[in-house]
């Protein structure tokens, strides 16, 4: 734990008037027609010594709120910044609501690209947000930036303020095993998994934290009906593929085909490294030759949280729609996890790319890889038989030289209060 001492802002305490010093809170907006109204609220605090306030004062056009700038801020360090905020009549606060770290060098120039805080979590009235970042190469000073955006009957109250160094976040690695192989003429589902789990052995033996197979491991090759191949979950397959995990001491994921009452599913389950089930996704996106093979779809996009972090499913047609990714990605999930049977390679790219996240797929006629959230490819199993192995950091930062690091900025521009109409046939 950093000691008090070591804070460099710890506003807990907003009296009036605010200093006008360097180091004070201050009003900014761009130009003065859309400035918000700020001021500070002792009836409402976290604190119980005051917050401050920004309004949007019934104004579609204002943007901007609190700043207070930190002198003193050392190139490549690590800082943890925290605020605490709560609202009133704002309806997107993922977008209306921007905490952001705009990092400036020994010439007040602009230090790399601002870091937006994203990371949220409900703490009873207030949000608590935070982000641990280090600072750009060339940067001597930050600006705290507290602002509400075109939201013209909303009102923010920030409190609880504070930035402090921290010690460089140690790297998160996972080892990663995704199987390439399509079984043919095997006369059953059993034999099908048992060939899948040899060639995981043979493939990619010694520690894991997780291993892909791909969709309907069960029944390609065998000529039998999804409906026929179907079994419940937790099963027959579950079951072996739970022994698996309890020997190699790794989750593993795996396409099946799930029956329940009169329905049958396009299945993703999800083991931890004792073999119990985590859970399960069954497949939203049906194209309609599954449809018409009898299955009924999924209603939900679920996230699994595993000792290393958490995980995302999604099945072989849904990389052809955006929100199946932007789902998991929008619940925190770290690594989307892909059996797919056949798909278009350049949408998967651009879910990992859009939602800045790993993407690993195991397919028949869709190569089977383990991307980085640039959307490049860090390994891939070309042959049968052959495993795609990748130890991937978590913890590590994708930045770009224009945009900075997308997956805190993208949920902070991302326009939720924008509705997207449904398709229709006739307009």
């Amino acid at each position: 734990m950093i000691s008090a001492a070591l804070l460099l802002l710890a506003s807990g305490a907003f009296a009036e008037p605010l200093p006008i010093e360097p180091a004070a809170w201050k009003l900014w907006s761009q130009r003065a027609a859309t400035a918000p109204k700020v001021s500070i609220d002792h009836t409402i605090s976290r604190s119980g010594k005051g917050a401050l306030v920004v309004s949007g004062n019934s104004n579609a056009a204002a943007h901007g709120g609190w700043e207070n700038t930190i002198p003193n801020i050392q190139p490549n360090q690590w800082y943890r910044f925290t605020a605490f905020y709560r609202t009133q009549g704002v309806s997107h606060p993922n977008y209306q609501v921007v905490p952001r770290l705009d990092w400036l060098t020994t010439k007040g120039k602009r230090a790399g690209q601002p870091d937006y805080v994203y990371q949220t979590k409900q703490e009873g009235d207030w949000t608590k947000t935070w982000l641990e970042v280090n600072a750009p190469a060339d940067a001597a000073s930050v600006v705290l930036q507290l602002y509400l955006s075109n939201s013209p009957g909303g009102m923010v109250w920030w409190d609880d303020v504070s930035l402090e160094p921290i010690a460089e976040p140690k790297a998160r690695q996972i080892k990663v095993a995704t199987i390439n192989l399509r079984p043919s003429k095997l006369p059953s589902r059993e034999a099908n998994v048992d060939a899948f789990i040899a060639a995981a052995d043979k493939a990619a033996p010694g520690n894991l934290d997780i291993m892909l197979f791909p969709e309907g491991m069960t029944v390609v090759g065998t000529g039998i009906s999804y409906v026929d191949i179907a079994e419940p979950v937790p099963g027959p397959t579950t079951k072996r593929l739970g022994e698996l995990a309890r020997q190699r001491k790794s989750y593993v994921a795996a396409g099946i085909y799930e029956s329940e009452g009169h329905a049958v599913y396009n299945t993703a389950i999800l083991l931890d490294r004792q073999g119990r089930l985590v859970g399960k996704y069954r497949k939203v996106y049906l194209p309609r030759e599954e449809y018409e093979a009898g299955l009924t779809p999924g209603n939900s996009f679920p996230v699994f949280d595993t000792d290393f972090g958490r995980v995302g499913l999604m099945i072989c047609y849904d990389v052809f729609f955006s929100d199946p990714a932007k789902a998991l990605a929008a619940q925190g999930a770290e690594v989307i996890l892909l059996p797919i049977w056949g798909g278009d390679e350049t949408l998967a790219k651009a879910r990992a790319i859009e939602n800045r996240i790993f993407l690993v797929t195991s397919g028949y006629n869709h190569p089977t890889y383990i991307m980085d959230p640039y959307g490049e490819r860090v390994s891939e199993a070309h042959e049968r038989g052959t495993a795609a192995i990748a130890t991937l950091d978590l913890n590590r930062r994708y930045l770009e030289k224009f945009l900075g690091e997308m997956k805190q900025r993208r949920p902070r521009e991302a326009r939720t209060d924008v509705p997207v109409p449904a398709p229709a046939i006739n307009r």
